[in-house]
């Protein structure tokens, strides 16, 4: 039997809603964030989760609180499971920067993004510590338990795209793969120390 691992990106805030880069940074749900938190509690309601985990950013754990709904589920939080750290970019807005050479290489080339001009996380570095805040949770499972993870935008498309198999190069490769949404849930099954991705960016419940 597997370990169930449901992903979830945190929902949509006033900075989302900005157009702003969040990163480390944070800001407030927005009331269409905090409906779709509490609506994908609703449709995982059954689901007997042995744990929740959350990053150390508020909009993620609000999230999880809201999904959650009371239930009484030890919820844990991760720095592994942090969003990209923007660095000087943090709060400034994805249209400021569009045309920035680095930036550009943010969206479209993430192996040639040297956060030079950001001071940011370099995506090499970012993979590694999601893989290994990833792995390090599956450790702490065993076979049949049911986990909630709430996250970031950044950090889920990374995730489920090395899960699904695709370098870590190519995970903002819109040919190979989506963005994860806000509030979509995502579904992982991790048995015998290999994992699958088995539901992605279902939106049905919002």
């Amino acid at each position: 039997m597997a370990i169930q691992l449901y992903l979830i990106r945190h929902g949509r805030t006033e900075w989302n809603n900005a157009g702003l880069l969040q990163g480390w940074g944070d800001s407030p749900l927005v009331e269409e964030g905090i409906i779709g938190a509490k609506k994908t509690g609703e449709a995982l309601a059954h689901i007997p989760f042995t744990a929740c985990y959350s990053s150390l950013m508020k909009r993620a754990q609000d999230t999880a609180d809201y999904i959650i709904q009371g239930r009484e589920i030890p919820h844990f939080h991760h720095r592994g499971l942090n969003e990209i750290n923007f660095g000087l970019w943090e709060g400034k807005s994805s249209a400021s920067l569009a045309t920035h050479p680095e930036y550009i290489l943010l969206r479209t080339k993430p192996a040639e993004y040297q956060a030079e001009a950001s001071q940011g996380e370099k995506i090499a570095d970012f993979h590694q510590r999601i893989m290994q805040a990833f792995w390090q949770i599956v450790a702490r499972h065993q076979d049949g338990d049911k986990v909630l993870i709430v996250a970031h935008g950044m950090t889920l498309t990374l995730l489920t795209a090395v899960l699904k198999g695709l370098a870590w190069q190519d995970f903002r490769d819109e040919g190979k793969h989506s963005f994860v949404q806000n509030t979509a849930i995502n579904i992982v099954e991790v048995e015998n120390g290999k994992a699958q991705l088995t539901a992605f960016n279902q939106v049905s419940h919002l």
